[in-house]
């Protein structure tokens, strides 16, 4: 072992020591905190005194043997905490910010992220959302960031600046429905009822703030019937959000139907402290410039998106070829 291990060695060992007790008192945050200076440490090390790789598997033997009922001192984990403190090099922000983040979902960050700019943005998501492991992975392997605020819509014309911001941030562009299974031709009604069937899926994917008020609710007017697709609240937005389901392509004709079904909801189901109605059409395509000027010259604020339920149809093709396999993905467990 290289000059100075075993002074190195024994500090951290009492490191440990104090860290292990705030654990107790709140566990995730210090274990990464915990983790965040192993990391911080071995990175010191071997950037001043020159120390190769395989004192990391030095330090997991010693480790594991003075602190024999705590795990994660596994040479691939102690890897992982020193790429975490590479990765996040300021403390201050590694306790404001990843330290309130699930260790795997951490270590999801930095396997799958490469540009600091990106994970920021995810680990953001991830806590104001409360994304699990593997919601995160789905999340980041659908490119929400690319997918959020990208709907078609008029809410900068129908809404005031700071409600048009956050309507545009709350709605996506394409949705995944992959949990409705691999269907090439669905009726709306069959569409509506699987989502139904998986609310808790489609809620996830809608984001944080969806309520779920009903399906085909009733519309008298006139004299004739009319039935909502699905009605949900925004609870941060304050609003009644009119989804519309059509199994194929935008038409122009949906966007004044769907108009009315949001006058009709501000009219009759709005209280005097609710704000204006959203409405948000999914279709399975659509050709955007048709669909802004279908929606130029409405007041109430309408969004259009497509849906997918497959998951690899948002992925570029120059990512796909980047995901593990199956057999990537059983050696990655058995050698857990």
């Amino acid at each position: 072992m290289p000059l100075g291990y075993k002074t190195f060695i024994a500090q951290l060992k009492e490191q440990i020591k104090k860290e292990r007790l705030k654990a107790v008192l709140s566990a995730n945050s210090s274990m990464i905190i915990m983790y965040w200076h192993i990391g911080k440490s071995i990175i010191d090390q071997q950037n001043n005194e020159g120390w190769g790789s395989k004192v990391i598997d030095r330090m997991s033997h010693d480790l594991k043997e003075e602190f024999p009922d705590m795990s994660g001192f596994s040479p691939r984990n102690l890897k992982y905490m020193r790429k975490f403190a590479e990765a996040w090099p300021d403390f201050q922000f590694v306790q404001r910010t990843v330290a309130q983040i699930p260790w795997r979902s951490n270590i999801t960050l930095l396997d799958k992220l490469n540009e600091p700019e990106l994970r920021l943005w995810y680990a953001q998501k991830t806590i104001e959302n409360g994304f699990g492991k593997d919601m995160l992975v789905f999340q980041i392997e659908t490119q929400l960031h690319l997918r959020e605020g990208n709907a078609v819509s008029n809410f900068k014309t129908s809404l005031p600046a700071l409600d048009s911001d956050l309507a545009v941030q709350s709605f996506k562009d394409p949705y995944i429905f992959d949990f409705v299974g691999n269907i090439n031709h669905i009726k709306e009604r069959e569409l509506e009822q699987k989502l139904i069937d998986h609310i808790q899926k489609f809620l996830l994917e809608l984001g944080q703030g969806f309520a779920f008020v009903g399906r085909q609710v009733h519309l008298e007017l006139g004299g004739s019937d009319y039935y909502l697709d699905l009605l949900f609240y925004h609870i941060k937005l304050k609003r009644y959000v009119v989804v519309e389901l059509k199994a194929g392509e935008f038409e122009p004709g949906f966007v004044g139907k769907l108009n009315m079904y949001l006058n009709v909801v501000n009219d009759v189901l709005c209280q005097p402290d609710d704000n204006k109605t959203l409405g948000l059409l999914l279709v399975k395509g659509k050709n955007k410039l048709v669909v802004e000027y279908s929606l130029s010259g409405f007041n109430n604020p309408i969004g259009v998106s497509n849906w997918e339920n497959e998951i690899m149809n948002s992925i570029p093709e120059n990512l796909k070829s980047s995901l593990p396999s199956i057999e990537e993905i059983e050696k990655e467990f058995l050698n857990e």
